[in-house]
C-alpha cells in the first residue's frame, strides 16, 4: 500500500491514485471498546450560518405547550434531526407527511420500505442528510430524489438494489457521499451516476459486480471523486484502461478474486507513473512473522519522507532493537495492531526518536521492559490495551515527558504501584478501564498532576476515597467509575466524601455497579463537586436517594437515574431543588408511581424529560407551569389512565411548545368488544368538566348538619326528646288498644316519692274504706317490664288517674310523663280522667318553671289539700264523689264544688 504525502502531492487535477490496496480481503473487525474517543465533525460554515434563520421560521408551529409526530423523533439537540427508525414503515409517505419542511437530516433506517416513488421527499428541499440502510428496497424510480438540491449524503446501505437506472439520483448535484454497501448490485448503468457532479465517496462494497468495465463508465463524469470503494464484489482481473485514476486519492479493491499480478500487468504504461512521493507503508495483512528494522528496507528519500508504518493483522510476534538501523527522522506514526506480540524488548523503537503514534492494542503483550519506551520523547499517542499487562513496572514511561494520551484497557492489571506514571505530568487521558484493580491506593495516581480524563470503569473496585484523587485534584475533569464494585447500605457515609477536592469534575459516569448497584446514595455524597455538569447515575437499583443528594450540583446540566427501578417508588420533595441549570432529566424505568410538582419544584431551563417505562398514571397539571423551558418529553409504555386527573393533558398535547415522543400511540384502555382503543391525546373529557362539587355539596349537606345537629339536640333537649318518645308510644298502644268495657282499677294515684307518707297513710286508706280500688306503684306494676309499659297500662286500665302534685311531683320527670299520659288520654277520649289533687300551695312564679305541667293545670279544676282538719271531710267527700261520679255530670259537679271551697290555692297561674 502507498498512500501519498499531502505535503508532496501535485495537482489534484492531474494525479493519478495516490493508493492501492491490494491485499487479500478479510472482514474488518470492531475497534476494541475503549478507543480514542473522536468528534463528529462539526457542519459546514454555511450551514451553521443558515440554520439559526431557518430553525425558527419553518420548524416553529404556532401554539402553547406540545407537539408530536407519528412516526418520527425530533433531536432535543438539533431541531433539524428527526429520527423515524424501526417504525415498521413500508411507504416514504408515513414518515414525512407531518415533518416541517425544514428537516435536515432523516433517518428512515430499519424500517419496511420497498420502493422510492417519484418526488417521494420533495417537501423536504433543505434536507442535507438521508439515511435508508437496512431497508427492502429493490428499485428507485426516476426522479426518487427530486426537490433534494441540498442533499450531501446519501446512505442506501443494506438494500434489496439489483441494478442502478439511468435517472435514479437526478436532482442530486450536490451529493458528495454516496454508500451503497451490502447490496446486491450487479449492473450499473452508464449513466446512472452521472448527475452526482460533486461525488467524492462512492462506497459499492459488498455487492455483486462482476467486472470493472461497466463502473469505469459510470465513473468517468465524476471528476471530483476521491474515495472509490469496490471491496467484497466479484471483480475479475479484466483491464480498466478506461477507469479515470487521476482523480482518485483511494481505491479500495479487497476482497475481489484478482489476481495482483495480472491486474498489474494489465495498467497501462504510465498509470502510476505520477505518484506521489511515499508517505505511508502498510504492510498489512500479509502474514508477517518477522518485521526487522525497516528502515534498511528504504531508500534514503524514502526515509526522509516516511511518516506513517502500518503492519496490522500479522502474524508478528517479537519487537526486536533497531539501534544500528538507520533513523527514520520524519516517521510519526506506528500501528502494529491485531498481531501476536509477546514482549516489547529493550529500545525497540530507537529507529523512530520523533514517533507520537504507537499502537500496540489487540496483541498478545504480557511484558513490557523498562526500556521499552526509551527515546520517544515526542510520543503523544500510546495505545496498549486489549492485551495481557499485569504489572506497570517504576519508569517505563519515564522518557514520555510529551505524552498526552495512554490507553491501558482491557489489560490484568490489578496494582498500581507508586511511581508507576512518573514522568507523565503532560498526560491528559488516562485510561484503565477493564482491568483487575480492586483498590486505588492515595500514591497510585502521584505524577499525573495535569490529568484531565481517568477513566477506571469495569474494575473492582468497592470503594474510593478522596486521598486517592488528591494528586489530580487541581485538574482532573472526567472521571470513570462505572461497572465497578461501589455499594453503600447506609445513608450515613462511613468517610469523608470522596469527591470534596475535585473542584474542576465536569464529568461523573458512576453508573451499573455490580452486581446490584450502589442502592444507596449516601447523604452529601456529592459534596464538593462544584464545577460538575453530567452525572450518570443509571443502571444501579438504587432504594434510597435522600433530599439532599444533589445539593452541591449547583452547574449540573444532565442528569440519568435510569433503569434504577429497585423500589425507589417516589422521589423526595425538593431533591432537585439546586438543579437550577439543569437540561436534561433522565428517569426513565426507575419505578416511579407519582410525580408531584414538588419534586420539580426549581427546574427552571430544564429542556428535556425522559419518563419512559415508569408506572405514571396520571401527571400533575403543575408541571406545565414549573417547567417553562421544557421542549421534549418522553412518556413511553407508561400506563397512563384516560381518567378526569389527566382531562388537561388533551389539550396540553394539541399545542406546539414541547415535543412528546410519539404523541398520538399512546392509549389508555378501551378497545374491548370490537371498540377502537382510547388514545390520551383524544378522550373525552366532558365528563370531567360537569359540576360534580355542586351534586355532591346537595348530597353532603344534609348528612353533614345532621351530625352537627344530633350532639346539639342530645345536649339541650334530651328529655324532650325522650318525652316525645313515650307519648308516641302511648299514643300507638291507645290506637289499636281495644276499648274496655271493665277497668280494672278505679284510680291510679301518680304522686313522688317525697309524698308517699301522705298517700299511703291518708289517701289510700280512705278510699280504699270506700270501697275504691287504687293502682299504685310499688304495689300494682308488674316486675320486669319497662316502666313505661307499665305507666300505659296503669291509666288505660283505671277509671280515672289521680295526681298527687307537689313541688317534689313537678321536679320529677317520671311524674311528669304520668301526667302528660294521663292528658293525652283525656284529650283523645274527650272523658273526665284526670283528678288533681294539690298537697301544698304553690306560687305563679314557681309553677311557671314548669310550662309543661301548666299546660294541663289551666285546663282542669283541682282540689287542694286543707290544712285545717275540720275542714278535711268535706274534701274527701268531693274526691270520692269526683272518683265515683259519671263522666259529664261529674265534670259539672267537679267544677262547681271546686270554686265553692276546695280552690283555696285559686286556679294554676297562666
Amino acid at each position: 500500500t502507498a498512500q501519498y504525502n499531502p505535503a508532496l502531492a501535485p495537482d489534484p487535477q492531474s494525479s493519478p491514485v495516490q493508493t492501492l490496496a491490494l491485499f487479500q480481503y478479510q472482514p474488518q473487525r470492531p475497534p476494541p471498546h475503549g478507543g480514542t474517543k473522536t468528534r463528529m465533525r462539526p457542519p459546514a460554515p454555511s450551514l451553521r450560518r443558515l440554520l439559526p434563520l431557518l430553525l425558527p421560521l419553518l420548524l416553529a408551529v404556532p401554539g402553547g405547550s406540545a407537539y408530536g409526530f407519528r412516526n418520527c423523533i425530533q433531536s432535543p439537540r438539533d431541531p433539524g434531526l428527526f429520527r423515524c427508525v424501526q417504525r415498521f414503515l413500508e411507504a416514504v409517505a408515513g414518515a414525512v407527511a407531518d415533518l416541517p419542511p425544514a428537516a435536515t437530516a432523516l433517518n428512515l433506517s430499519h424500517n419496511s420500505l420497498r420502493r422510492l416513488p417519484p418526488a417521494a421527499f420533495a417537501r423536504l428541499p433543505l434536507l442535507r442528510t438521508l439515511d435508508l440502510a437496512h431497508n427492502r428496497l429493490a428499485g428507485i424510480a426516476p426522479g426518487a430524489f427530486a426537490g433534494l438540491g441540498a442533499l450531501a449524503t446519501l446512505d442506501l446501505a443494506h438494500n434489496r438494489l439489483a441494478e442502478l437506472a439511468e435517472g435514479a439520483f437526478a436532482g442530486l448535484g450536490n451529493l458528495s457521499s454516496l454508500r451503497l454497501d451490502r447490496n446486491p448490485l450487479a449492473t450499473l448503468a452508464p449513466g446512472a451516476l452521472l448527475p452526482l457532479a460533486n461525488l467524492r465517496r462512492l462506497s459499492l462494497r459488498g455487492g455483486r459486480l462482476p467486472a470493472l468495465g461497466p463502473v469505469a463508465l459510470a465513473v468517468r463524469p465524476l471528476p471530483r471523486l476521491r474515495l472509490l470503494d469496490l471491496c467484497g464484489n466479484n471483480l475479475s482481473a479484466a483491464p480498466f484502461a478506461r477507469l479515470c485514476l487521476r482523480n482518485l486519492s483511494r481505491l479500495r479493491l479487497a476482497g475481489n478474486p484478482l489476481d495482483v499480478f495480472r491486474l498489474l500487468e494489465a495498467l497501462p504504461n504510465g498509470t502510476l507513473a505520477a505518484c506521489p512521493p511515499l508517505g505511508t507503508l502498510d504492510l498489512s495483512r500479509n502474514r508477517l512473522r518477522r518485521l526487522g528494522c525497516v528502515g534498511r528496507l528504504l531508500g534514503p528519500q524514502q526515509r526522509g519522507e516516511l511518516r506513517e508504518l502500518v503492519a496490522e493483522h500479522n502474524l508478528l510476534r517479537w519487537l526486536s532493537p533497531c539501534q544500528a538501523a538507520p533513523a527514520l527522522r520524519r516517521l510519526h506514526n506506528v500501528s502494529l495492531r491485531f498481531n501476536r506480540i509477546l514482549v516489547a524488548g529493550p529500545r525497540a523503537f530507537a529507529d523512530a526518536p520523533h514517533l507520537r503514534l504507537l499502537r500496540l492494542d489487540v496483541n498478545g503483550l504480557a511484558r513490557l521492559d523498562r526500556q521499552a519506551l526509551q527515546g520517544l520523547r515526542e510520543l503523544r499517542e500510546l495505545r496498549l490495551d486489549n492485551n495481557l499487562l499485569t504489572d506497570l513496572y517504576d519508569g517505563s514511561f519515564a522518557d514520555l515527558g510529551q505524552l498526552r494520551t495512554l490507553n491501558l484497557r482491557n489489560n490484568r492489571v490489578s496494582v498500581l504501584f507508586p511511581g508507576a506514571f512518573a514522568g507523565l505530568a503532560r498526560l491528559q487521558t488516562l485510561d484503565l478501564g477493564g482491568n483487575n484493580l480492586r483498590h486505588l491506593a492515595p500514591a497510585a495516581l502521584q505524577g499525573l498532576g495535569g490529568l484531565r480524563r481517568l477513566y477506571l470503569d469495569r474494575n473492582r473496585l468497592q470503594e474510593v476515597s478522596a486521598a486517592a484523587f488528591a494528586p489530580v485534584q487541581a485538574s482532573l475533569g472526567v472521571l470513570d467509575l462505572r461497572a465497578n464494585a461501589l455499594r453503600y447500605i447506609s445513608r450515613r457515609p462511613r468517610q469523608r466524601p470522596p469527591f470534596q477536592h475535585l473542584r474542576c469534575l465536569y464529568d461523573l459516569k458512576l453508573q451499573a455497579q455490580q452486581p446490584y448497584g450502589l442502592r444507596i446514595i449516601p447523604h452529601r455524597f456529592f459534596e464538593g463537586l462544584t464545577a460538575l455538569r453530567s452525572l450518570y447515575l443509571s443502571q444501579n437499583w438504587l432504594l434510597a436517594v435522600p433530599a439532599d443528594a444533589f445539593d452541591d450540583l449547583a452547574q449540573l446540566r444532565y442528569l440519568t437515574l435510569a433503569d434504577s427501578s429497585g423500589g425507589m417508588g417516589d422521589l423526595p420533595a425538593g431533591v432537585f431543588k439546586n438543579l437550577t441549570s439543569l437540561r436534561v432529566l433522565d428517569l426513565e424505568n426507575v419505578g416511579l408511581r407519582s410525580l408531584g410538582p414538588e419534586v420539580f419544584g426549581n427546574l427552571s431551563r430544564l429542556e428535556q424529560l425522559q419518563l419512559a417505562k415508569n408506572e405514571l398514571r396520571t401527571l400533575d397539571r403543575r408541571l406545565d407551569g414549573q417547567l417553562p423551558a421544557l421542549r421534549y418529553l418522553d412518556l413511553r409504555k407508561c400506563p397512563l389512565s384516560c381518567a378526569c386527573a389527566n382531562a388537561w393533558l388533551p389539550a396540553w398535547l394539541g399545542r406546539a411548545r414541547v415535543q412528546v415522543v410519539y404523541l398520538y400511540n399512546y392509549s389508555c384502555g378501551g378497545g374491548g368488544g370490537g371498540r377502537p382503543p382510547a388514545y390520551l391525546h383524544s378522550f373525552d373529557t366532558r365528563v370531567c368538566f360537569l359540576d360534580v362539587g355542586l351534586y355532591l355539596f346537595a348530597g353532603t349537606a344534609p348528612a353533614v348538619l345532621l351530625l352537627l345537629a344530633l350532639p346539639l339536640l342530645h345536649h339541650r333537649a334530651y328529655w324532650r326528646l325522650r318525652y316525645h318518645l313515650y307519648l308516641l308510644r302511648a299514643w300507638a298502644n291507645g290506637r289499636w288498644r281495644p276499648e274496655q268495657r271493665r277497668y280494672a282499677y278505679d284510680s291510679f294515684v301518680s304522686y313522688n316519692s317525697a309524698d308517699e307518707g301522705w298517700v299511703l297513710g291518708e289517701l289510700v286508706p280512705e278510699l280504699e274504706r270506700g270501697a275504691l280500688r287504687l293502682c299504685l306503684h310499688h304495689r300494682d306494676f308488674s316486675p320486669g317490664r319497662a316502666i313505661v309499659d307499665n305507666i300505659v297500662d296503669a291509666i288505660y286500665n283505671s277509671r280515672k288517674t289521680v295526681c298527687v302534685v307537689s313541688r317534689s311531683y313537678l321536679r320529677s320527670e317520671w311524674c311528669s310523663l304520668e301526667i302528660q299520659l294521663a292528658s293525652y288520654r283525656l284529650f283523645d277520649e274527650l272523658r273526665d280522667v284526670l283528678v288533681l289533687v294539690f298537697l301544698e300551695a304553690i306560687p305563679d312564679a314557681e309553677l311557671s318553671a314548669y310550662h309543661r305541667m301548666r299546660r294541663v293545670l289551666l285546663k282542669r279544676t283541682y282540689l287542694s289539700w286543707p290544712p285545717e282538719p275540720p275542714a278535711r271531710p268535706l274534701f274527701w267527700a268531693k274526691l270520692k264523689r269526683a272518683l265515683r261520679s259519671g263522666y259529664a255530670e261529674g265534670e259539672e259537679e267537679g267544677e262547681e264544688e271546686g270554686e265553692e271551697g276546695c280552690g283555696e290555692g285559686g286556679p294554676p297561674p297562666v
